[in-house]
């Protein structure tokens, strides 16, 4: 069979998201004891203690279909966030929501208007939906710049993206700019807010949350997969106006997210001490890297969410640069696929981690510099 030829043309010439590399492969490859992952973006310190006896409890009735609302889930969430539980979708990871938005709102020869160099899992779901983007290059300073944003608008345009912070940069739009870009898109164009590092920029100073300068055609994304530590669940939400709520329930599937990471989540959102700790962990963290960079005369881009840009002279110095971290068990995300093939995204790890980054660091780059 001629699979090709069965195969709708955007599926044939879609680029597929490629994860990093796990630590079991990597230890099984480089015959490694040690391994410091901090190429994801992952709370590294874990969950909150508090998940554990949360999930255990629904496996008493792990037979039965979670509830498809997440009732307990979604009243928690409105009342954290001050709106009505009509505003909340929950879903299996933002992802999963970026996926309902391009089956829900697209039309045939409609576009999406973006950032070249942001979450590639929205150019992936918008490839699956056939949307044709519009990628504005981002800024020197790697910031969304947001006069092209709206000079790119036009009448085929359905939604624009923004990710605030920014992966893979950690940059942001600062209060006027989100302003000017939320009040400047025409009413009838979404514009997601992907705020999925929220927790660790909510007190910057000049950082605009989505959910204070609100528009009925705002849709905001945000996880539990980067400061609650439960990647592994898969679990996120949407904060937009109900009828456009009310719309994105018809195409989501209908038992997402399931019952043990409803729970997880419930429990996680409750434990305020254990975020203030991961979020303490990585302003830390940043604050280290950003000396020895600084020290080493290495060029990066100051973030607020937990991961540190690295920005390298050459597509190159990046691989090899990732590629000899890799050999020493460290982890690392080299960005091309987000369309910066000379920069590497460091997450911030736990002390053992960002020391085990440290030592290596300073034998890898001073190799590539010597040569």
């Amino acid at each position: 069979m001629n699979i090709k030829a069965i195969l709708p043309e955007n599926i044939r010439d879609l680029k597929p998201y490629v994860a990093g590399k796990t630590i079991d492969e990597v230890k099984n490859q480089y015959q490694l004891n040690t391994i410091s992952k901090l190429a994801s973006n992952e709370n590294r310190l874990g969950c909150s203690p508090l998940v554990k006896d949360a999930v255990l409890e629904t496996l008493k009735q792990i037979q039965d279909y979670p509830d498809p609302l997440a009732g307990k889930l979604r009243k928690a969430l409105a009342k954290r966030n001050g709106v009505d539980d009509s505003e909340v979708l929950l879903a299996a990871g933002s992802e999963s929501i970026i996926s309902i938005l391009c089956r829900t709102f697209f039309k045939n020869d409609e576009n999406a208007v973006t950032a070249n160099a942001t979450f590639v899992g929205f150019f992936v779901q918008a490839g699956v939906r056939g949307v044709r983007l519009k990628k504005v290059p981002v800024t020197e300073s790697y910031k969304f710049d947001t006069d092209a944003i709206l000079e790119a608008i036009d009448d085929q345009t359905k939604m624009v993206y923004i990710a605030n912070p920014n992966n893979p940069t950690g940059t942001y739009l600062n209060r006027d700019e989100y302003r000017k870009l939320v009040d400047g898109i025409p009413e009838n164009v979404l514009l997601i807010a992907d705020e999925a590092y929220y927790e660790y920029a909510k007190d910057t100073d000049d950082y605009l949350p989505a959910i204070e300068h609100r528009r009925d055609n705002v849709i905001i994304l945000r996880t539990f997969s980067k400061a609650y530590g439960l990647a592994g669940f898969r679990i996120g939400y949407a904060i937009a106006h109900p009828d456009l709520i009310t719309e994105m329930m018809k195409t989501k599937l209908t038992f997402e997210p399931t019952a043990p990471a409803q729970a997880a989540a419930l429990a996680a959102l409750g434990d305020h001490d254990f975020l203030e700790k991961s979020l303490d962990l990585v302003k830390k963290g940043r604050d280290q890297l950003y000396t020895l960079f600084e020290d080493n005369g290495v060029t990066y881009e100051a973030s607020i969410s937990n991961s540190v840009m690295m920005i390298l002279d050459s597509e190159k110095e990046a691989i090899d640069f990732t590629q000899g971290m890799l050999e020493k068990g460290v982890i690392l995300r080299r960005i091309n696929a987000f369309g910066l093939p000379e920069c590497v995204r460091i997450t911030i790890g736990t002390p053992a981690e960002m020391e085990h980054f440290k030592e290596s660091f300073k034998q890898v780059y001073g190799s590539i510099r010597n040569h």
